[in-house]
């Protein structure tokens, strides 16, 4: 059976793989029927054949999960379209302060909303007064 898959190159903790096309018995760093591409993931930086890729998967070749992400999330002309994460990660006391805030927020708001409720119901009274 034919993967596609990633052959990893590179130094140690500084990663780059090749997205190839090899037999499933293969080892990981064996010989490749076809270089797709290539895939840094530590600078998001793609190169990928996606027509060769398709036309592989038409003839039975099995992409691997990795794969498949990029492959689908690859532009026409082979680059990643990559979008970073717009949240941003806080610490346990950043987020305890935010949790605070947010509560302080919510009863002010309740009191607020208790107040006008107070006030609307006293008002129908004082013109039924006046009337």
């Amino acid at each position: 059976m034919l993967k596609i898959r990633l052959k990893r190159l590179g130094a140690k903790k500084a990663p780059s793989y090749r997205i190839i096309v090899i037999n499933s018995t293969t080892k990981r760093e064996g010989r490749p029927i076809e270089e797709l591409g290539y895939y840094n993931p530590k600078t998001k930086d793609m190169k990928l054949n996606k027509a060769s890729a398709e036309s592989w998967i038409s003839k039975g070749a099995q992409p691997t999960d990795t794969v498949k992400y990029l492959i689908a999330n690859c532009n026409e002309d082979g680059t990643l379209n990559y979008k970073k994460k717009e949240t941003v990660k806080l610490s346990k006391k950043a987020m305890a302060k935010k949790a605070e805030e947010e509560a302080r927020k919510a009863e002010e708001a309740a009191k607020a909303a208790e107040e006008a409720a107070a006030e609307s119901s006293e008002a129908p009274a004082e013109e039924t007064a006046e009337a």
